[in-house]
């Protein structure tokens, strides 16, 4: 029996168009200019939806 408990935190999947919809909503908010923490939000959206593809 194993003495550590790991944790796996699950998001459900979501569609391509899904997640193109947030980044569309991420870019309208900022006004087309991304700051540190938004283009870092931004990368991981583009990589969940290439992952959706």
């Amino acid at each position: 029996m194993s003495t550590s408990a790991e944790v796996v935190l699950e998001r459900p999947e979501r569609t391509a168009a899904q997640v193109n919809e947030e980044i569309r909503a991420l870019w309208s908010r900022s006004g087309g200019t991304l700051n540190g923490e938004q283009r870092r939000d931004y990368q991981r959206l583009v990589r969940e939806w290439a992952a959706a593809h």
